[in-house]
């Protein structure tokens, strides 16, 4: 399968590379915005280790839509540690805009921290909403130029409506915690009423709308409903859907995604989903800051409307033990259940989410986003090397 209306960009072994050539006819959105910390990440196949890229990055976005063979000689080119461009300079039209400001909702999380620090990288003045300024994520977006802290709750109406004031820009990713439909909903009530003219909003699929038998996974059921109240008071808004995040993984006892160690020194993931199907991973921490900002820049009159999914590469599970197998130099082995090991207390909502994914993914074997923002092709990985 490839998916449609797709943000993708691939990291090859030696070098970066778009696909959009590689799948004409369908809407794949090519880009290489800010490269932000290609740090050794297990299951990409090629290490970068940029030292504080964004300091250094100073480029305009339409000069990077090239060649995977004229950026790799850009790459190759670079410091071997620090890679910079010096194309034109993003800054200065950013600087220019009569309207530059860029209110982020949940800013703490690991997507509304990527946009946060790569528009203040490239010159957005920030609003970054967080519950608790002492928090880790918080405390460092504080000490980054072009960001101010907009710490409390988001039913504080009063809070939002200084969030949202005069700004033409929003990113929002509402919490899995709290009533988050009538979150999200104030919230949309809100960028309306300040006029917001570009709101991106973090979405995900209801699986249960598509009459094959498959259940509502909630946490993400409750974003799409928002999504669709979005679309109902007519804000202009595309929505971003998230590929699973790398980081995800954990040797802890946490369910879907512990690696967990052997006696005998091995690796083992245990999961429903099906051995050989390819999934979409993403690195949100790193890619949904460039993601986002790419969308900001075409504009509305490209993507206003628009399902977007999110991801760095499509890597069946067995694929994905392979690549950990290489980086850690041990065994990892992928074990296909039906069933989620559960062996710590989980919230309720998220025990529902996890026996909704075993349904979904293990018996029913559904696509990822659904159905809609897939396309017919092959079951092969993105990169062409089977799982």
């Amino acid at each position: 399968m490839t998916l449609s209306n797709t943000l993708y960009y691939h990291c090859g072994e030696t070098h970066l590379f778009f696909l959009a050539s590689d799948y004409p006819g369908f809407r794949i959105l090519t880009f290489f915005c800010t490269i932000y910390a290609f740090t050794s990440c297990v299951l990409r196949d090629a290490s970068f280790s940029l030292h504080h890229p964004t300091r250094y990055l100073n480029f305009h976005l339409q000069h990077l839509l090239i060649s995977h063979q004229t950026l790799s000689q850009r790459l190759l080119a670079s410091v071997s540690h620090t890679l910079s461009y010096t194309g034109p300079s993003l800054l200065l039209p950013l600087q220019l805009m009569p309207n530059n400001i860029l209110a982020i909702v949940n800013a703490t999380g690991r997507q509304g921290a990527s946009v946060a620090r790569v528009g203040a990288a490239v010159g957005y003045q920030i609003r970054a909403h967080v519950t608790k300024r002492t928090l880790l994520v918080a405390q460092e977006l504080e000490s980054l130029d072009n960001v101010t802290l907009y710490e409390g709750s988001l039913a504080d109406k009063d809070l939002v409506a200084r969030l949202f004031a005069g700004a033409h820009r929003a990113f929002i990713n509402t919490l899995t915690w709290g009533d988050e439909v009538a979150i999200g909903k104030s919230l949309a009530d809100a960028a309306k009423k300040a006029n917001i003219k570009h709101y991106i909003y973090s979405s995900m699929p209801d699986h249960s709308i598509y009459g094959m038998g498959w259940p509502a996974a909630p946490l993400w059921a409750s974003k799409f409903t928002v999504e669709n109240y979005i679309r109902q008071i007519g804000l202009p808004a595309p929505f971003v859907y998230a590929g699973i995040y790398n980081n995800n993984f954990t040797s802890l006892p946490m369910p879907l995604f512990c690696m967990k160690e052997l006696p005998d020194g091995s690796f083992e993931w245990k999961a429903p989903f099906h051995h050989d199907v390819p999934i979409p991973w993403l690195d949100a921490e790193h890619d949904v800051g460039p993601a986002v900002l790419q969308i900001f820049k075409d504009g509305l009159r490209k993507w206003a409307g628009h399902r977007i999914a999110l991801a760095f590469e499509l890597l069946t599970p067995i694929r994905v033990c392979l690549l950990f197998s290489r980086a850690l130099r041990r065994p990892v082995r992928y074990i296909e259940s039906p069933t989620i090991e559960i062996e710590v207390p989980v919230p309720e909502g998220y025990l529902q989410q996890l026996q909704a994914i075993e349904s979904i993914f293990g018996k029913h074997g559904a696509p990822y986003f659904g159905p809609d923002m897939e396309k017919p092709g092959t079951k092969n990985e993105v990169k062409g090397v089977p799982g």
